[in-house]
């Protein structure tokens, strides 16, 4: 069935409306580092201001444990909405409680309050259906509609998420409808030639997708920390870099099939290896397949994909139609180690057709490179979401918007 989106709930001037944001961003000494998840939400909350609704934002920050912190509260975050905005914002106190009455009761057409964290309460994210119910049914007394436009969360079955659009008539705002159909392309129906770029941390994270992509792509092109794995699973030593022993052979079925289904697989042919994990680490470029020749020997720590490997990734990314990224090639927080991930997203820029960049850490590493959202086909706002869409899962927030 079709996702339900705006246009499903009619004229909303007048009506309360309850939008789940994702306002889940990155905070330095209580400033907001990475606002991309807040300029998101932007379209649909100015869709619905524009047509007279009275907007009741909520959305989670971090992890408080079910209990007020003052440490993740959304005042950043609802302050930097009202400069996006250009309009007043205020932030209820709490989050059902008489500030957050009275915030709503307040409101007037056009007009939009913020509520605060939604895990100050234990019921938002309870494993107890009953619980999780009992504080959606608290929140919708709050609106008339809901627009669920929080694409980060809606593989959780969350009171915000799954039960709140039970309550309500319920919709997709326009940044999950859009994320829906961009990455819907990417696994349904993407134009050939089809490369998928797999970096970050764990093989173990990217198990459900590599199963679930192998049989459609045309190239499998893997880096970050998981290469290392990959290398261990043809053979090769690789020294004291970050290895899940326990994958080796998951990874050596992903390779024979890789080359049974015609696959090309593309490992590194060289590595950045570092003597220690430091932004000021003595490191220097060796062969893949020689980590233990680096002047470090066995101490040796593989932080980056080498430039050869940079040149080869490039042009399979650039020569094909569709592209999805997800993972950093190596440590982009050190700029000694940020080459191998800015080589990638500056290929994605050059892609004529579709380029996905999969959210989490790809999306902070394009920002702090310095490349804009709109150089790339698609920008994802959800890591773990667009993963497990991109696996082929079914994800409950969308589920329950008919989708």
């Amino acid at each position: 069935m079709p996702l339900r989106t705006l246009d499903s709930l009619g004229d909303l001037a007048g009506k309360r409306v309850i939008v789940r944001c994702d306002l889940n961003m990155p905070l330095s000494d209580g400033e907001i580092t990475d606002d991309g998840r807040a300029r998101a939400s932007l379209p649909t909350l100015r869709a619905l201001l524009d047509q007279g609704a009275k907007v009741v934002v909520i959305s989670h920050l971090g992890r408080p444990k079910g209990e007020p912190n003052p440490e993740f509260s959304l005042a950043p975050a609802a302050e930097r909405l009202g400069q996006l905005l250009e309009k007043d914002v205020v932030l209820a106190a709490d989050t059902v409680g008489e500030s957050a009455r009275e915030a709503v009761a307040s409101l007037e057409d056009g007009e939009l309050v913020v509520l605060e964290n939604l895990r100050f309460n234990p019921g938002e994210t309870s494993k107890d259906d009953a619980e999780r119910r009992a504080f959606a049914e608290r929140l919708a007394q709050f609106g008339d509609a809901f627009v669920s436009d929080g694409f980060g969360v809606v593989h959780r079955k969350q009171a915000s998420v799954y039960e709140l659009a039970q309550l309500l008539p319920s919709a997709a705002g326009a940044l999950v409808a859009t994320e829906v159909e961009k990455l819907g392309r990417v696994v349904d129906n993407p134009e050939q030639p089809f490369t998928v770029v797999l970096g970050g941390s764990k093989v173990s994270d990217k198990l459900g997708v590599i199963s679930n992509l192998l049989p459609r792509v045309d190239r499998l092109v893997v880096g970050g920390g998981m290469l290392f794995t990959f290398l261990a699973a043809q053979g090769h030593a690789v020294a004291s870099s970050l290895l899940e022993s326990e994958q080796i052979e998951a990874v050596r079925g992903y390779l024979a099939e890789a080359e049974e289904r015609g696959v090309e697989l593309l490992l590194p042919a060289d590595v950045v290896v570092a003597d220690r994990f430091a932004a000021d680490a003595a490191h220097e470029v060796v062969p893949a397949d020689a980590i233990e020749s680096s002047s470090f020997g066995a101490e040796g720590i593989g932080l980056d994909i080498g430039p050869e490997a940079e040149r080869a990734y490039a042009e399979a990314i650039r020569t094909s139609r569709t592209v999805f990224w997800n993972g950093p090639m190596g440590v982009f927080e050190f700029p000694a180690f940020a080459s191998g991930t800015a080589a990638i997203a500056q290929a994605l820029t050059a892609v004529d057709g579709l380029s996905v960049v999969g959210g989490g850490d790809s999306a902070a590493a394009i920002r702090t490179l310095g490349f804009a959202d709109d150089e790339f086909g698609h920008v994802s706002t959800g890591g773990g979401a667009s993963l497990e869409l991109i696996e082929g899962k079914r994800l409950p927030g969308l589920e329950v918007l008919g989708w």
